[in-house]
């Protein structure tokens, strides 16, 4: 009896050509392609719950964004005149600048060309390496100092 549920709930222990239909799968076959089949149902799972994880990390992500950006709206609304025409574009487009060569410098000195895989593993890598907070917010500010001390 047990056999038999088994051979009715693995989809791949039922009967799919009928002209074998008459011939039953031995007892091993069935166990075989049950253990097959919850090693499947195993590595569907796992790949759902890291998609969840990633999901609830992008859903967090955004969460963040957008307190960011309700406090910037209301800080605009809460004193409109501030902040305009303080920083001129030229400042800004150094400041942009200024981060944008010192992240090229690193990303230049850490990147293979030779094949395209090689260049997804290096990209990958340094963006984990020289994309991380604490290691902007460094490039960021130095850039700001040096800005700084050009303007006065």
């Amino acid at each position: 009896k047990g056999y038999d549920d088994l051979q009715a709930i693995v989809p791949t222990c039922q009967q799919q050509d009928f002209s074998i239909s008459s011939q039953k799968l031995s007892k091993a076959i069935i166990l075989q392609k049950t253990i097959d089949y919850i090693q499947f149902l195993h590595k569907e799972k796992k790949k759902q719950e890291e998609e969840v994880s990633t999901l609830r990390k992008d859903v967090m992500a955004l969460k963040i964004m957008k307190v960011n950006y309700e406090q910037i709206v209301k800080a605009h609304q809460d004193n409109p005149s501030e902040g305009k025409d303080q920083v001129s574009d030229q400042v800004k487009f150094n400041v942009f600048q200024g981060i944008m060569d010192s992240l090229f410098e690193s990303f230049n000195a850490s990147i293979s060309v030779t094949s395209f895989q090689e260049l997804s593993a290096c990209v990958f890598s340094w963006i984990e390496e020289h994309c991380k907070p604490h290691t902007l917010r460094d490039i960021v500010i130095g850039v700001l100092h040096q800005v700084k001390s050009q303007l006065y």
